[in-house]
């Protein structure tokens, strides 16, 4: 499903509604609420709508667990990490317990990090699959979503729910979760945002063949839902 926002502030308002719509529901059901957070700028704003009113109130905290899609690997204080955005824009300004917040950490090893981080999702979700009520994604110029790049190893992952990710152009480790964890998923949303990304999205929505590279089509949930959120802008090539 895909739906069109005139702009940035709209798409950030919609995803902060369905935000709250979906954490009070999977606390009516499962007695808790389990997302998984994007980086990168364009939920920058739907995170700081969350952190206020009157969003803020609606949220059921102390039944919300946060996870991260991806990360960088670098200190905690870098401008460039995920999880400090996370913080700075909404975790630090709402009452969700400290012990319901779990950040990738690149500690040791990348690869180390990965099994780490791969280990807590199997001990909280007891074994069975990563079902996420909630993961938020971005969508890159080249086609990647959360740290799953064009041309590495992460797309051939099968098996794992973490990954580590080397990006040679950005000097950069990374870890992520796979397309198999993402897409055991009950709502999967991606926030796209601006005319810079119109090519891309027209040909990850659009094109009928095989993904050719693209990783954001390798995201399709398994037993759950799938949403576009995107903005005039980002949609501007897409068919009426």
């Amino acid at each position: 499903m895909i739906r069109v926002c005139p702009d940035l502030e709209a798409l950030s308002l919609a995803a902060a509604e369905l935000f709250v719509a979906e954490a009070q529901q999977a606390v009516r059901d499962r007695g808790k609420f389990v997302v998984a957070l994007a980086g990168g700028n364009t939920p920058h704003r739907t995170y700081e709508l969350l952190a206020r009113q009157p969003f803020r109130e609606q949220i059921p905290w102390q039944n919300t667990h946060f996870f991260w899609g991806d990360e960088r690997c670098v200190p905690a204080e870098d401008q460039r990490s995920n999880a400090r955005m996370a913080h700075q824009t909404l975790l630090d300004h709402v009452p969700v317990p400290s012990g319901q917040v779990h950040p990738m950490v690149c500690n040791s090893s990348p690869q180390e990090a990965a099994a780490e981080y791969e280990a807590l999702l199997v001990g909280f979700f007891a074994a069975g699959s990563p079902r996420f009520d909630l993961v938020l994604l971005g969508l890159g110029e080249n086609g990647h979503t959360a740290s799953l790049f064009p041309g590495t190893s992460a797309l051939d992952e099968q098996k794992r729910w973490v990954t580590e990710v080397s990006v040679a152009e950005e000097g950069l480790r990374r870890l992520s979760l796979t397309a198999p964890a993402i897409n055991q998923a009950a709502l999967v949303v991606f926030l796209v945002s601006g005319y810079a990304k119109a090519p891309i999205l027209r040909k990850v929505l659009e094109n009928t063949r095989a993904p050719d590279g693209i990783p954001a089509r390798m995201i399709k949930p398994v037993d759950g839902r799938l949403l576009w959120l995107v903005d005039r802008d980002a949609a501007s090539l897409l068919q009426p």
